[in-house]
């Protein structure tokens, strides 16, 4: 693996809590909108490509393209996540003006952890060598596994379990409190349970994704910090992809294949070498691929519908028309308006 100096590490993570930073300045009070999120989601990509820029003028093509490609990657990976959030903040009613803090409290502990990961993941590939090739298996049973329509979510089930075997849980919120005392009784709220269920579930999915953005390259430099803009961009994205959940109908076997690829590419790795450009093109292919084809096809159900119930036929699609207003409400009818429990 490629040595990076300590300086360079440290430059990072004082770059990522500045922009963590202006991120909670800037989105301070703005609610959780379509037009708010959609800047938010905008710089956090700028913030991404930018870095990106920084590390191919420092350490040359090659590891800026692996960078693009890992963020690329993860950032198709981490779309699973929000859908599954929205069924989690459905089932357990978060309210809407909630949802930003404990998405925020929920991204910042995933980052922790992920680098947790990362750095044991590392460890483990240059003391081990067999486990490059585990690591392999596991990415290529995860695209299996999606393709026949598993899920990945699950742990936050028994993360909650396991809370409430150690602490009460009450039923009600107490407005932006964990914790909870009421006549003498300590009590976690139920936003306690949704950050603990989004922390549990991001490690579940990171246990696919990490490994998969090492089939993209060794470097932990790059691992961590394509993890890293793509993590932070989550809430944003979250609030942006929200209410489109079922609009998407062919991106989870997009990534599904997007795994598949990379599973194979990490156990063929001693035999066929890929260059990055490869990976690189084929995850924009496939993750754009998936996106545009769901758009489509939700565009021509879109026409259809309204052809039936003699609303325009024509190129000028309807759901332009009714397309929800930036404020709070409208909101949280888009974030939990097209959920089915």
């Amino acid at each position: 693996m490629t040595a990076v100096p300590a300086w360079a590490w440290v430059a990072t993570f004082g770059v990522l809590a500045v922009l963590i930073a202006v991120d909670l300045i800037l989105t301070r009070g703005t609610g959780s909108g379509l037009r708010s999120a959609a800047v938010e989601s905008a710089l956090w990509l700028g913030a991404a490509l930018a870095f990106g820029g920084v590390l191919w003028l420092w350490r040359g093509p090659t590891a800026g393209s692996q960078y693009l490609a890992g963020y690329l990657l993860e950032r198709a990976l981490s779309v699973d996540n929000i859908f599954v959030f929205v069924l989690l903040f459905v089932s357990l009613k978060v309210p809407a003006e909630l949802q930003r803090r404990i998405l925020f409290l929920g991204v910042v502990g995933a980052l922790v952890l992920r680098g947790i990961f990362i750095a044991a993941g590392g460890a483990l590939i240059e003391s081990v060598s067999w486990i490059f090739y585990l690591f392999g298996t596991v990415v290529l049973l995860a695209g299996a596994r999606m393709f026949r329509g598993g899920e990945g979510g699950s742990g936050d089930n028994l993360a909650v379990r396991g809370l409430r075997r150690v602490l009460p849980v009450s039923e009600h919120y107490d407005g932006g409190r964990l914790i909870s005392r009421t006549a003498g009784r300590t009590a976690a709220t139920p936003l306690l349970v949704a950050l603990v269920a989004i922390a549990v579930t991001d490690v579940v999915f990171a246990l696919d994704s990490i490994p998969a953005v090492f089939g993209v390259t060794r470097d932990l430099f790059i691992v961590f910090t394509s993890n890293a803009f793509a993590v932070l961009g989550l809430r944003a994205l979250y609030f942006l992809l929200a209410g489109s959940a079922d609009r998407f109908v062919y991106l989870k076997p997009g990534i599904a294949l997007l795994l598949v690829f990379i599973g194979v590419k990490m156990l063929l790795y001693d035999v066929v070498h890929m260059p990055t450009w490869v990976s690189l093109a084929v995850i924009a292919v496939v993750a754009g691929g998936a996106v545009g084809a769901s758009l489509w096809r939700d565009r021509i159900r879109r026409r259809q519908v309204a052809a039936g119930e003699g609303g325009p036929a024509d190129d000028e699609a309807p759901a332009d028309d009714e397309a929800p207003a930036d404020d709070e409400a409208s909101a949280d009818r888009v974030i939990r308006g097209p959920v089915r429990t």
